[in-house]
């Protein structure tokens, strides 16, 4: 009995451990999309409803905050600093007057392309390649590429 307790507190400190490490390289691949981010003055809240704007089409407030998870006011804001600085448009919805379409403008599709032609993918290395879609080496156990071996 007392050897499971043990294995099972070895477990935990690795499970805690490898918690760690998952939060650490998130932090730093946050930091390094940011960081390569187009010019524009753009937060990232406001970026990414532009590129979902860019990539969805026009979209009313409301499916923008819901999509997002964020309240109505937020939302609002975020859309304001968009259409102010000449990246998105308010419209009439033709179906339904009373409803107000946010798109984006051709700056905005432009930024939003840039945005998204921007992302890691030439400077990054064939194994972390590998690691971000799923296809390990088969001869590489799998715990070694989560520990930072090559």
């Amino acid at each position: 009995m007392e050897n499971d307790a043990t294995g099972d507190q070895a477990a935990g400190a690795e499970g805690a451990d490898l918690g760690s490490q998952v939060r650490s390289a998130i932090g730093r691949l946050y930091r390094r999309f940011r960081s390569e981010r187009p010019e524009g003055g753009l937060g990232d809240a406001a970026l990414a409803v532009l590129t979902r704007l860019h990539k969805s089409g026009p979209q009313t407030l409301t499916e923008l905050s819901e999509h997002d998870r964020v309240s109505p006011a937020s939302m609002s804001q975020t859309v304001n600093r968009l259409t102010s600085a000449g990246y998105a448009v308010r419209t009439r919805d033709p179906g339904d007057r009373r409803k107000v379409l946010f798109s984006a403008t051709a700056e905005g599709d432009e930024l939003a392309s840039a945005a998204r032609g921007n992302r890691p993918r030439h400077g990054t290395s064939q194994r972390h390649r590998r690691l971000m879609t799923g296809r390990l080496p088969s001869h590489i156990p799998w715990s070694t590429h989560y520990r930072g071996g090559r």
